[in-house]
Formats: structure tokens, C-alpha cells, sequence
């Protein structure tokens, strides 16, 4: 988790999410880089093909059990102090004093959502220490306090600067439309979501130094252009950069971020010449898969019908909540008893749309990952297939660098089923680690399924 639980607080807060919560926080990946160190001799078969060292697979299967037990404490965290804002009256007056301090009704709804976005920030803000302090006692982060707490300053005003007037935007259509504002919000949703994702490079700054990749990897550089012409990014060099990860974590990451003209190639610097190229190149083929299969329109589209049918149903649980609960949370006036969506309109009543969209979210979270696991694992399948004929072992460098990229981040190489199937938006590390040792469609003169060669 970051600084904010960004799509669900917001109900879509899309430009937010993608400017602010994933860039604010280094070392949580998309798909992170690997090493060939401590890798397996993957045609012996003496050993599980990703494996830890001992002292490593103690520390990963305690620190997997520590996040799993977090993952679902942060959610309900996050469900019960919505549900406390409301049932205490906190929103409400909220709400009022807003209407105190001014008369301007669109103003007031900035001060309220503000207001909102800060409490939620700060009741979050132990869980994300807790977090962080757990990065920082298994080695996996070397960010100082004073810097994470300066990427959460930051990270938290992106916010505001943004969340606020898209909550408002929100809070507008349910007032103006309150019988199908739940379509309205819905249109407005994609379009912000494909916005933050064009310019966040642009935005990522805020949080990481970056500089040119040719600075000091132009053999880094010359390898991974091969894999642009095999796939056909248009990637040109200079649109090729080194984060200085280093300074906040131990992890290893290389990835594609930007949309169209922002498109770019990002390598960290814990990743670049600390690892051998053949892999950047493995992850770059990856990266390179997720455009060229058209995963971002196909995730879009999917998530499109995934959020109709969720926004439906939420603002059907969310009117009977609100008029079920409206005396007693601040919601209902005289007028109100008419048209059962009413109360919503009101900026206490978009609380309740934010703990139920909260608590949809969490129910179909595993639907959404199983959704977001079969395009990784397609990925993974172009990435290997990207790479060959220009690395001596596409087998080898991929299962390297899995068991790598586990032991960079602990994972456990044995993660409970109901584990992977819930919280997983990858596959397992151990998951994709034996199907990259079997994976040779070259065997034989056989091709692969994206490419000719």
C-alpha cells in the first residue's frame, strides 16, 4: 500500500492513482528486473527450479507472512474508518464546517473532499509505516524517514491538487443526475484513467532523479535496441533513463512507463550494470509484450465492463445504506424522502459511495488479479520469445532471473494457493520460473507463438 488507498478512496480517481501511488513508493514493481545471482542449475533437476538460499528462505517465508496478514488487516482498516467517519457523524461535520467557513457551494465541496482526503491520509499513515518499517527490517528498503515521509508529503498534495477536483466532479454528477450518476461516473472514469497514464512520466520526477540511460549504459542501451527492432516499440535511445532507485531501496526493476508520445524505457540503477544485460533485455521483452499484445486497451476494456457492472451495483447498496442509515449518519432532510439516491448528493452521502465501492473492490479483487495474472503470463511468454536468438539461453537467463527477482524481494517460493489466487496480480515467482525452465518451442525446429523465428 502507499500513501492512499488511490483508486478506491477516490471511486475511480484514476488521474490521482496513476500520478501519485505508484510512483511515490520505490520498490513496489510492475515487473521487476533480476540477477543471475545464486541461480539454479535448471537442467541438473536436483533443486525446485526457483529456490532461496536458507538464512534468505527464512526471512522470505516470515516476511510473506507478515504482508499477507497486512494486505487484509489494511483493507478492513481502510473499510472500518470510512464506516467510523459516518456512523460517528465525523463526515457530517465535516461537511458543516465547511459550510461555515464559506458560501460558495463548489468551494465548499473542495474544502470538504480536502478535508476528507487528509483524514484519510493520516489514518493511513500507520499502516504505511508499519509497512515500511517491515521494507526496512528485511533489507528490502534503505529509504531514510525523512525522505519516505518527504514522498508522502508529496504524494498526499498530488492528491489534493487532483483527487479533489475529481471528487467534486463526482459529487457534481450525483447531484445533477441522481438517478443513473453511476453511468455518468463511469464515463468519466476511463478517459482519466488513460490521462494519468500518458502523463505520468512526467509527473515520476517528483519522486526519483532520473538521467539518460546512454550516460553510463550505452552498451545497455545498443542491446536493448535490438529489442525494440524485434518487437517494434519505436523506443528511440533517448527516450531511455536510469532511476537512481539506489538511494530508496534494494530492489531491482526495469520498466515501460508513459502512453503514445510519453513512452519510455526505465531502468533502475540497482538494475544496470549490477545485472547482467541479457536480463535487462528479458524484462524490457516483457515490458515490450504488454504494448505490442495490446494488454493496456484489452486491461481497459475489461476494466471498463468490470467497473459498469460495479459502479451499478454499488450505488443500488449504497442508496438503500444511505436511506437505511441517513437520519442516524447526517444524510437525510425533509426533501430527501422523495427520491431514495438524495442523500448521496449530499458530500457526506459520497462517503457512503466510498465505502461501498471500497467494499465491492475488495470482493472481486481476485477476479481483477486472475484478470491481470493471464496478461503477465503472456508477457512473460513474449519477453522469453524477444530475446531469442539474441542471448545464448533464453531458458537460463529467464529462470536466473526469477530466482533473482524472489530473492530480491522474499518471496516465498511456496505462497499458499488461496494466497496467489487472492492478493496476486503476477503469477508466483516460482509459478513463472518453471514455466520459463520448460518453455522451448524452438525444440526441434518449432517457433514460438508471437514470433516467426
Amino acid at each position: 500500500m502507499g500513501a492512499m488507498r488511490w483508486g478506491v478512496l477516490a471511486m475511480g480517481v484514476a488521474l490521482a492513482a496513476s500520478l501519485g501511488g505508484r510512483v511515490a513508493r520505490a520498490g513496489q514493481t510492475d515487473v521487476p528486473a533480476t540477477t543471475q545471482a545464486n541461480a539454479p542449475d535448471t537442467h541438473a533437476g536436483q533443486q525446485a527450479v526457483y529456490h532461496l538460499p536458507p538464512e534468505k528462505l527464512v526471512k522470505a517465508v516470515a516476511y510473506s507472512r507478515e504482508r499477507n496478514i497486512f494486505h487484509f488487516v489494511d483493507e478492513l482498516w481502510g473499510l472500518l474508518v470510512l464506516w467510523l467517519l459516518l456512523a460517528t457523524g465525523a463526515a457530517a461535520g465535516m461537511e458543516a464546517w465547511a459550510k461555515r467557513r464559506v458560501k460558495k457551494r463548489w468551494v465548499q465541496g473542495l474544502l470538504f473532499f480536502a478535508a476528507l482526503l487528509v483524514v484519510l491520509a493520516v489514518t493511513e499513515l500507520p499502516m504505511d509505516m508499519w509497512a515500511e518499517h517491515e521494507s526496512l527490517h528485511y533489507g528490502i528498503s534503505v529509504q531514510g524517514w525523512g525522505s519516505w515521509f518527504g514522498d508522502q508529503g508529496k504524494a498526499l498534495g498530488l492528491t489534493l491538487v487532483l483527487g479533489t477536483w475529481v471528487m467534486l466532479l463526482f459529487q457534481w454528477i450525483v447531484k445533477k443526475w441522481p438517478r443513473r450518476y453511476w453511468l455518468g461516473i463511469w464515463l468519466v472514469t476511463m478517459p482519466l484513467m488513460v490521462l494519468g497514464v500518458f502523463v505520468s512520466p512526467w509527473i515520476e520526477p517528483l519522486f526519483n532523479k532520473y538521467e539518460p540511460l546512454s550516460k553510463n549504459h550505452a552498451g545497455l542501451v545498443a542491446e536493448l535496441e535490438q529489442v525494440v527492432e524485434r518487437t517494434g516499440t519505436n523506443i528511440p535511445a533517448d527516450r531511455m533513463f536510469l532511476m537512481k532507485a539506489s538511494e530508496k531501496t534494494n530492489g531491482l526493476n526495469a520498466y515501460v512507463s508513459g502512453l503514445g508520445a510519453t513512452k519510455r524505457i526505465v531502468v533502475w540503477d540497482t538494475t544496470a550494470g549490477r545485472v547482467p544485460d541479457d536480463v535487462v533485455m528479458f524484462v524490457f521483452g516483457h515490458e515490450s509484450g504488454h504494448y505490442v499484445l495490446n494488454h493496456i486497451p484489452k486491461e481497459m476494456a475489461g476494466m471498463a465492463v468490470g467497473l459498469f457492472f460495479l459502479y451499478w451495483a454499488s450505488a443500488g447498496f449504497a442508496g438503500w445504506l444511505a436511506q437505511r442509515k441517513g437520519a442516524k449518519w447526517g444524510l437525510l432532510t425533509p426533501e430527501d424522502s422523495v427520491e431514495a439516491s438524495a442523500p448521496l448528493a449530499h458530500r457526506t452521502g459520497f462517503v457512503v459511495l466510498l465505502f461501498v465501492v471500497s467494499l465491492a473492490s475488495l470482493i472481486v479483487e481476485p477476479a481483477s488479479n486472475a484478470f491481470s495474472r493471464h496478461f503477465e503470463h503472456e508477457a512473460d511468454v513474449y519477453g522469453q520469445e524477444a530475446i531469442h536468438g539474441l542471448v545464448p539461453d533464453t531458458q537460463k537467463t529467464a529462470v536466473n532471473g526469477f530466482n533473482a527477482l524472489g530473492e530480491a524481494y522474499l518471496e516465498d517460493p511456496n505462497p499458499s494457493p488461496f494466497i496467489e489466487f487472492w492478493e496476486y496480480n503476477h503469477p508466483s515467482v516460482k509459478t513463472r520460473a518453471e514455466f520459463a525452465a520448460q518453455y522451448n518451442p524452438w525444440k526441434n525446429g518449432g517457433h514460438g507463438r508471437f514470433f516467426a523465428q
